[in-house]
């Protein structure tokens, strides 16, 4: 076979999909689930946290880089997962003849490493696997109320097992009992794990609730503020009054966009994670137990408003901005209008003065040359009344009359060229400026 120049990637990518397999489950197992919430520094606090259990059980240092590590102690198993929010860790132990009721997966596991797991505990669970020769279901639907809308009874996997919850928290953790039929060791942990996960996405989607509530609490107060602007925007009777608005305006954008901002990522996660649940829900390939809410039913009863609450919240707030920024801009539109029109009156109040600044020049101009011809005769006078022997017969009076016409001209001529001049060389400069 020839050799292929192969992408960096190609073999992390292929094995991502077979990296997280469940934990097959040899009945009858306890399983405990404990998912953390990561802090500031806990994601980091991880890996030394694990190498420190894997010390105290004589195991090798486990490698975090992957995300998932098993770790098998003998008395139990555990598999740890790192997600994008949270951490988990999932222990398994085999459930022994000599157990007594009440214990669970977590007798084994060294207390002081469990309670120092960094992060924050936000979902616990313990789930008892057993099977229908040991527990029937019969007797544990007869020790359920046929009418508690909190007991979900359903048969699982077509029917090879059954499940039982309540959802409730008692004593810190929530609790599943699994009843095996005929279920496959591997069937037993997919069952398992996808419990695991409905309770885990169940509660990661309901974070987005609390927020929703303070979202909505705001978005009526900016609703309000918003429908009071667009009032003052009609009632407006000057520029300055617009002005006053459009700031408002653009304080109340800013406030809803910053709210955008913080609760973008929560309300998008809630939406995926309640996808999430919805789809292993599916896997679960529920059966009916007459009498009794599936978990599809629960779900869809207590979880789907909280959802909808949020989507609903989400789009509300997506709107308000728009509005916003539409209102904001037909607000700059009129001003930017009342500016222009501001502009074209002070423009024609620029050019009536030109025009009055040009006639002034002329006048000027005019008074100048007279100005300039009447010095200009006295000097001929001057000179003639020195010169008047070499210039008889003609008379001082008569050489400075003849001058006076000859220098008028010459200085109108002179002023004439001067204004083109000047004129050629602004329209010069302005047609380079254009360029």
């Amino acid at each position: 076979m020839p050799l292929f120049e192969q992408h960096p990637l190609r073999q992390t990518l292929n094995d991502e999909v077979h990296a997280r397999p469940p934990v097959p489950l040899q009945t009858p197992e306890f399983v405990t689930y404990l998912a953390f919430l990561h802090t500031e520094d806990s994601a980091d606090a991880e890996a030394a946290h694990l190498c420190q259990l894997a010390e105290q059980l004589g195991l090798p240092a486990p490698q975090t880089a992957s995300g998932h590590v098993f770790l098998d102690a003998g008395d139990f198993r555990l598999k740890w997962e790192r997600h994008h929010e949270f951490t988990s860790y999932t222990f398994v132990r085999r459930i022994e003849t000599t157990d007594t009721a009440g214990e669970h997966a977590l007798i084994e596991v060294p207390a002081n490493w469990r309670q120092d797991i960094p992060g924050l505990l936000i979902v616990a669970t313990h789930i008892e696997l057993r099977s229908i020769q040991e527990v029937s279901p019969e007797t544990v639907l007869s020790q359920y109320s046929p009418t508690g809308m909190n007991s979900i009874a359903s048969q699982v996997a077509d029917g090879a097992g059954w499940v039982f919850t309540d959802f409730q928290i008692a004593d810190g953790f929530s609790r599943f009992l699994v009843l095996d039929d005929s279920l496959t060791p591997r069937q037993a942990g997919r069952t398992v794990q996808r419990l695991l996960e409905i309770e885990t996405y169940r509660v990661m989607a309901l974070l987005a609730f609390p927020v929703a509530k303070e979202v909505r609490a705001r978005l009526s107060q900016a609703e309000g503020e918003l429908a009071d602007l667009m009032d003052n925007m009609g009632d407006a009777g000057s520029p300055e009054d617009e002005r006053h608005v459009l700031g408002h305006l653009t304080r109340l954008a800013a406030d809803v966009e910053r709210s955008v901002a913080r609760t973008a990522f929560r309300f998008g996660a809630a939406a995926a994670y309640y996808g999430l649940v919805r789809q292993r829900i599916d896997d679960l390939r529920e059966v009916r137990v007459s009498g009794y809410p599936t978990m599809r039913e629960f779900m869809q009863r207590r979880l789907a408003p909280a959802i909808d609450t949020c989507a609903t919240t989400a789009r509300r707030q997506e709107d308000l901005s728009g509005r916003i920024a539409r209102s904001s801009q037909l607000l700059r539109t009129r001003v930017d209008v009342e500016l222009e029109r501001q502009n074209q009156a002070l423009l024609a109040q620029m050019n009536t003065r030109s025009r009055l600044q040009l006639r002034l020049q002329e006048t000027v101009e005019g008074l100048s040359v007279v100005a300039i011809t009447y010095y200009g005769s006295q000097l001929v006078q001057y000179i003639a009344k020195g010169a008047k022997d070499l210039i008889a017969p003609v008379t001082p009076e008569i050489a400075t009359a003849v001058s006076i016409p000859i220098i008028a001209g010459l200085v109108a001529l002179g002023l004439r060229r001067m204004r083109r001049q000047l004129a050629a060389e602004e329209s010069g400069a302005g047609h380079d400026g254009g360029h």
